[in-house]
């Protein structure tokens, strides 16, 4: 006779087995994805520091759905690196690596003009890397990408390099598509002949913007800088460049003003899109830390629908395929006589980037799909003619008249994006693989940007750079 007696049951689903980090001596160790209550976990075990639980996704609905937008990685032209000790270890890229480069930084100088509590760089002193060395780096990637398809000048302050405009130059000369400035703004607010000089080289400008209260600023960077981030932004539109404002989210400091954020940049002209980064805990904001109490990816867009009456909804966004599916999310809009309509409320954009089930539609033109494609990369740049081009295709396919001329264009068009990056708690191998933001180092290699944050690579570059 059978036991009728129930037998326990877990408190959660399993998901899958994985590989992570521990957080206090960042050995890799297996891990364990689980859903709970809704919710992405990682649980993991150390054999010298024990166990550790970390939240992944608040909505695990969200984090299930995105794994169907999963598509095949490039290859690059070259690796830097060999297959000897496993991912994560031969970063370079090594041939295991599931993803060529769509975006590539170069942290010119680890000097800052500020001291934010939450500089995952933990940047301040330091060097300047020189022309040499930066050119060495310039070339290697055209070594490894022919076409690089974008740059980010990334620091530290970049706008602080006594060579920065000659860099610019550089990246331009070397045919690389499109050349992004990550800058605090400081320089831009203070100089407006430099923001003329930056329109010289088609710079597209990734403008720290963390909200519109002087206690986020307080708080995140340690000194008001409203005013300072107005007056960039004022001198950008006299030197007829723009920006994409991008807003590190932190719980309890500035989640209430996502909304705000997202207003503010559709009503100053200069503005093109808006990117949410919730918070990691590296570099200086490692003592800010609670794993299991933190702002993710789902959290933003729930909180985005919510401050802004329905402007921009959570079934607005698809994942960007190109990178690990559930690392980032994308939106865009017409914006039409003050309308903001997504146009995700205008085409079933999943006939195109649902790469599982792979629907289509034929009776829309077969331009749509590489448009939408181009859109949903992490390639995809606000404000530049390709970006402009492909918008304005999916308008003309749905019979929105665009009468303007490209440059008038630009304005109608707007970019949400939200992108989770990694620290040592919600390190997840399988993600790291699929990853194509990589930092570009001196001696050749590029190492994709949370394996740069978490593995010990930046410390090891800072050594080499200050030893010499």
């Amino acid at each position: 006779m059978t036991d009728s007696t129930k037998q326990p049951v877990r408190n959660h689903i399993f998901h899958e087995l994985t590989r992570s980090l521990c957080p206090e001596c960042r050995r890799v160790i297996d891990a364990q994805t689980l859903i709970r209550d809704g919710a992405v976990y990682l649980r993991k075990r150390c054999p010298e520091h024990g166990w550790h639980e970390a939240l992944v996704s608040s909505d695990a609905e969200w984090y299930l759905n995105s794994l169907k937008y999963n598509k095949p990685g490039a290859i690059p032209l070259d690796f830097a690196t060999a297959v000897e000790q496993g991912c994560p270890f031969d970063c370079g890229l090594c041939p295991e690596h599931q993803q060529h480069t769509y975006i590539s930084l170069i942290e010119i100088t680890t000097r800052c003009n500020l001291a934010c509590p939450t500089c995952f760089a933990d940047a301040g002193q330091g060097y300047d890397l020189t022309m040499p060395q930066i050119e060495a780096m310039l070339d290697r990637l055209i070594e490894t990408e022919g076409r690089a398809e974008v740059l980010q000048i990334s620091g530290g302050e970049p706008t602080l390099h006594p060579h920065l405009l000659d860099i610019m130059a550089a990246a331009r000369s070397r045919n690389i598509r499109y050349v992004m400035l990550n800058t605090n703004g400081l320089r831009l607010a203070q100089e407006p002949e430099f923001a003329r000089q930056l329109a010289d080289y088609q710079t597209a400008i990734y403008l720290q913007f963390d909200g519109l209260k002087e206690s986020t600023y307080q708080k995140l960077r340690g000194r008001d800088l409203r005013q300072i981030k107005q007056q960039a932004l004022d001198n950008m539109v006299e030197a007829g460049i723009h920006a994409v404002l991008v807003a590190t989210v932190v719980q309890g400091v500035n989640d209430d003003e996502i909304g705000d954020i997202l207003r503010y940049g559709l009503e100053h002209p200069a503005v093109r899109g808006v990117c949410y980064q919730p918070v990691t805990f590296t570099g200086r904001c490692l003592n800010h830390q609670d794993p299991l109490n933190r702002v993710t990816l789902p959290d933003v867009l729930k909180t985005l629908e919510t401050q802004t009456d329905g402007l921009f909804r959570v079934d607005d966004f698809r994942p960007v395929p190109c990178p690990h599916p559930t690392c980032s999310a994308s939106s865009y809009a017409f914006i039409d006589d003050g309308q903001v309509t997504p146009i995700t409320r205008l085409l079933n954009v999943d006939d195109y980037l649902d790469f599982v089930t792979n629907r289509t539609v034929p009776d829309l033109s077969d331009e749509i799909q590489p448009a939408l494609e181009a859109l949903w990369s992490m390639a995809a740049v606000m404000g530049s003619d390709e970006t402009t081009g492909n918008l304005t295709c999916v308008a003309c396919n749905l019979d929105i008249p665009l009468t303007l001329n490209p440059e008038q264009a630009k304005e109608l068009f707007f970019l949400v994006h939200v992108h989770g990056f990694m620290d040592e708690h919600t390190f997840d191998l399988k993600r790291l693989m699929k990853c194509c933001v990589h930092e570009l180092l001196p001696d050749g290699r590029a190492v994709p940007f949370c394996a740069y944050n978490t593995l010990g690579y930046r410390e090891e570059v800072r050594a080499a750079l200050e030893g010499e």
